[in-house]
């Protein structure tokens, strides 16, 4: 027995690979895998719309905030590791809300859950407008309902990515479209940051985080729009009751959840040295450019997004999932590392924009895969602990980014491209040991 090469949870991943790759197949045969027959073009539905909707009027309130986050902490004078915590406290109010909706939504109803988180993000950026004490932002921030990047992976994103999944069957076209109207809107949100007047000279911008109560109004409105068609399926009560919602767990496919788990919590970490919160106060203390220019940057940054996410989808076509976000992701990576060694502003956005063409093609790709190595009733929890292990290693990233800080201002940018780097080989490495999964021209099994 310990001469045999596979363990017992990597058979269990072939097996539930192999049965995904059939049903992958069994797609393209029937015309519906983004390919030759035009799908690439079809309409989305009106649930897939909302949906879309939702994802692009928080995707333009966060693009807002997380520009005018970064500048607001480096003009009120707040210290790294000080900046850092609070960067931290928000992604890990993000990991809870996204385990709480996971064990949570399909319970007591996906719709209804979303439009609360929507009344939540109205009511957290009514409370962080009034310019609260420390304490007070702390206290918003474990909610979840602030984000550090314009497109978050929080409770939002999680039930999103689920009720997208019947239209989406695996094949990455309808996430570009949903990730591509996040980043899009976010583009609209920081260029907004600067217009509003977060290019003056004046450092109390705080007032104008109440632009999240009309995204949080708007959202919760898609929300109440959606159909039953998007909850989770109900079974008939023995009892003589109503149909209840079936509790979601985890079944066939946890070895293969758990292991991508893993693998994106390694992303997620690196990730979490440089978000957009990071960079604003990088740029704005290494090179003392202003909020409004950092508007036009992360415009910028956020347009080129939602371009590369639509691109994703037909280069999975091509060379399947895994593989697009691996050579895509790669190559980003190394840039963002080098953007360190940048001796001005001008290099340092040119980095910063080349990286972005290829660096948020996994996102899609990502998303995509997840739904498809699970079966439909698992995808709730899937989402959610994806989801969740992105975000829950992520808080501590912040904090070791205040400490690297210290000891060099462009460290953390190092660090991440180095661990970023190492995920996209090790996902690489495991994907080929699976069949079907490393190469989209391995043939799946029987």
């Amino acid at each position: 027995m310990g001469d045999l090469a596979f363990d017992e949870a990597t058979l269990h991943a072939a097996v539930s690979i192999t049965t995904i790759c059939r049903r992958q197949r069994q797609v393209r045969l029937a015309g519906y895998y983004m390919g030759q027959t035009g799908d690439m073009g079809q309409p989305l539905s009106r649930d897939t719309r909302l949906l879309v909707g939702g994802q692009a009027v928080r995707g333009f309130g966060y693009g807002f905030t997380a520009v005018l986050l970064g500048a607001m902490l480096a003009a009120r004078g707040v210290g790294a590791v000080r900046a850092g915590i609070l960067l931290a406290t928000l992604i890990g109010g993000s990991a809870a809300a996204s385990l709480v909706v996971g064990i949570f939504a399909d319970r007591f109803g996906r719709r209804g859950t979303y439009a609360i988180f929507f009344r939540g993000v109205a009511l957290a950026g009514a409370g962080a407008a009034t310019s609260p004490p420390w304490w007070r932002l702390f206290v918003v921030a474990v909610t979840g309902t602030l984000s550090t990047d314009v497109v978050d992976n929080g409770a939002a994103s999680t039930l999103e990515q689920v009720m997208l999944a019947a239209d989406d069957a695996g094949t990455g076209r309808v996430y570009g479209r949903y990730n591509a109207a996040g980043a899009a809107f976010g583009a609209l949100g920081a260029l907004g940051a600067g217009v509003a007047g977060v290019a003056s000279r004046t450092t109390n911008h705080v007032w104008l985080f109440v632009v999240l109560v009309p995204v949080g109004i708007v959202g919760a409105f898609c929300a109440w729009g959606l159909s039953p068609s998007v909850e989770a399926a109900r079974t008939e009560a023995t009892d003589g009751k109503p149909p209840r919602a079936v509790r979601t767990k985890l079944g066939p496919s946890r070895v293969v959840v758990h292991r991508l788990a893993k693998l994106f919590a390694v992303d997620a970490a690196g990730g979490g040295l440089v978000t957009t919160g990071f960079l604003s106060y990088y740029m704005t203390q290494r090179y003392h450019v202003s909020s409004g220019t950092l508007g036009w940057l992360f415009f910028l940054v956020s347009a080129l997004q939602a371009v590369s996410v639509l691109i994703a989808p037909v280069l999975a076509r091509r060379f399947g999932l895994v593989a697009t976000m691996v050579w895509t992701h790669l190559p980003s990576n190394i840039i963002m590392a080098s953007m360190v060694f940048a001796p001005n502003f001008k290099v340092a956005a040119m980095l910063l924009l080349l990286r972005t063409t290829m660096s948020q093609m996994d996102t899609p790709t990502r998303q995509a895969l997840v739904m498809t190595v699970v079966t439909p009733p698992e995808r709730t929890q899937a989402a959610a602990v994806t989801n969740a292990a992105r975000y829950s290693v992520r808080p501590f990233a912040p904090l070791l980014g205040g400490v690297l800080q210290s000891i060099s201002l462009g460290a953390p940018l190092l660090v991440a491209g180095v661990v970023k780097g190492a995920y996209d080989v090790a996902l690489c490495s495991w994907a080929r040991g699976i069949p079907g999964v490393g190469s989209k021209r391995t043939p799946p099994r029987e």
